[in-house]
């Protein structure tokens, strides 16, 4: 069983407008995302969107374009939409890249892709990378996750986990030298029969609380792998400074 990559890829940004066609470096944004995705070892790169400028901007780049609805509240919803298009059955591995991660390396898509086509019981994948700095542990902006003795996902939280009830009681805080804290990388790996399943269930009090979609795959009682990256990505871009530093990296 192969996978495929699908980049969801939205006009509309709140706090970035038009976001997958700022340039970096002389091109879209979308364009470097779908370079890093075909250098994995992906059968397909799917690039689902809701703006013909977009699909315009990437026409001469060898890749399958989804026209989908513009209401979609989450990359999710537009990958279900790709796969209902697409007709794909329910054990069809899809790794969800966001259009804002220019900087993805491709063995994470890889270690993702394969850890579905290794274990056909696994519904979906994730990734994260240790997290060293603690102004990193407080900041509500990097998720962090914890997990249990065989990598599945025990809770994501925008909060400080695990809390170390002494080290973190104490003024200057500093990252206790007995826990080794996880940062989540927000890159999916499912198959289309779970996506289906996950867009049938209601959305939970937790994942509403966070804001993290991930929580409702918890809440539901499913298993969420968690594995290590073997080369942490670079940054994603949200906001103006986020361009600029992607932009002085991918430079250089």
């Amino acid at each position: 069983m192969s996978f495929r990559i699908v980049i969801p890829a939205r006009y509309a940004s709140t706090r970035l407008p038009a976001k997958p066609l700022r340039d970096i470096c002389g091109e879209p944004m979308i364009a470097h995302v779908i370079r890093r995705a075909k250098q994995s070892e992906a059968e397909e790169v799917i690039v689902a969107t809701d703006s013909q400028e977009i699909a315009d901007a990437i026409s001469g780049i060898d890749v399958r374009v989804c026209m989908t609805h513009e209401n979609h509240q989450s990359g999710t919803e537009r990958l279900s939409e790709v796969i209902e298009q697409l007709g794909f059955d329910d054990e069809q591995i899809l790794i969800n890249l966001q259009g804002d991660e220019p900087m993805m390396p491709a063995v994470c898509l890889n270690q993702v892709g394969q850890a579905l086509e290794q274990d056909a019981h696994l519904k979906m994948a994730t990734l994260c990378t240790p997290l060293t700095d603690i102004d990193e542990l407080f900041d509500p902006h990097a998720v962090k996750v914890v997990r249990d003795i065989n990598d599945f996902a025990l809770y994501f939280s925008r909060a400080a986990i695990p809390w170390s009830r002494d080290g973190f009681n104490e003024a200057p805080r500093e990252l206790p030298g007995n826990q080794e804290y996880q940062r989540h990388i927000g890159l999916y790996g499912y198959r289309a029969g779970f996506i289906r399943q996950y867009l049938e269930w209601q959305s939970s009090d937790i994942e509403k609380t966070e804001s993290l979609e991930q929580l409702r795959v918890l809440y539901y009682g499913e298993k969420i792998k968690v594995i290590t990256a073997e080369v942490p990505p670079g940054p994603g871009v949200d906001t103006e400074e986020d361009l600029s530093r992607v932009c002085e990296l991918m430079s250089k």
